[in-house]
């Protein structure tokens, strides 16, 4: 499992019971508003409003906010705001690439916002294409490893058409193509395995080892600080942090 999968695993830990609920719950509305304003409202032919179901559905996003969301989109009601999606990409301390995806009203705005959180934290903002290359998209579907049996989830997952099972530590990382996200995750827990979170995500294809926990944090408080801007809604970064520094410099 990749460095920035074990942060996302950590992060969705403190999210589903974190203060900022709210604006959490805000960012993946606005996201379904989208994928159902762009695509209708029927997740069954509109791949990305059913990926961001799957996602708020993994923070346990109330069925009614979805479904308000999703009328809001498919019935053209956006509250007056009209969103463009954006992506950014960049390269943060020790090397780092980061990849940040943004829903924004006013894209001159969110520009500037995050070209200066970069530079305030030791990265630096590139063009398009900068570093796209080094990542892939992909569903990938967390589950906790304790009392799970590899084979078994190895069996069910590949009933459901993921790729790939991997364990980490805790945490097992399945992973398929984007459009059978929702099949893997339904397969997964019909057979009775826990999932932690479940979303289509950019992975790396290659990290950049980072052993040094002062290192570590710098990148860590680039990545939390991207995340807090309210028009961002993604972030990913090819770092590969161990375990045990991870969760000390993320405390």
């Amino acid at each position: 499992m990749s460095g920035h999968s074990k942060w996302s695993s950590i992060k969705h830990k403190k999210g589903a019971a974190d203060a900022k609920r709210g604006k959490l719950f805000s960012k993946l509305a606005r996201a379904i508003i989208v994928a159902a304003r762009e695509g209708g409202g029927d997740p069954a032919a509109n791949l990305a409003l059913q990926n961001a179901i799957e996602k708020a559905r993994s923070y346990s996003m109330p069925k009614d906010n979805i479904e308000r969301a999703i009328a809001r989109g498919a019935g053209g009601e956006d509250g007056g705001e009209t969103y463009e999606q954006i992506v950014y990409e960049g390269y943060g301390p020790s090397g780092v690439a980061l990849i940040v995806e943004a829903l924004t009203d006013n894209k001159n705005r969110t520009a500037a916002e995050v070209r200066h959180i970069f530079s305030k934290h030791d990265g630096n903002l590139g063009g398009s294409g900068a570093a796209a290359y080094l990542f892939e998209r992909r569903g990938i579907v967390l589950v906790g490893a304790d009392g799970v049996d590899e084979d078994e989830l190895t069996l069910a997952a590949a009933d459901g058409g993921a790729d790939d099972v991997e364990r980490d530590g805790s945490t097992f990382e399945i992973s398929s193509a984007p459009a059978a996200l929702t099949g893997v995750r339904e397969a997964i827990e019909a057979a009775g395995f826990p999932v932690e979170s479940v979303e289509v995500a950019l992975i790396p294809k290659t990290n950049v080892a980072i052993e040094d926990e002062a290192d570590a944090r710098k990148i860590l408080r680039l990545m939390d600080a991207l995340e807090e801007n309210d028009d961002v809604q993604d972030v990913y970064a090819n770092f590969d942090i161990p375990e045990t520094v991870l969760e000390t410099a993320a405390s």
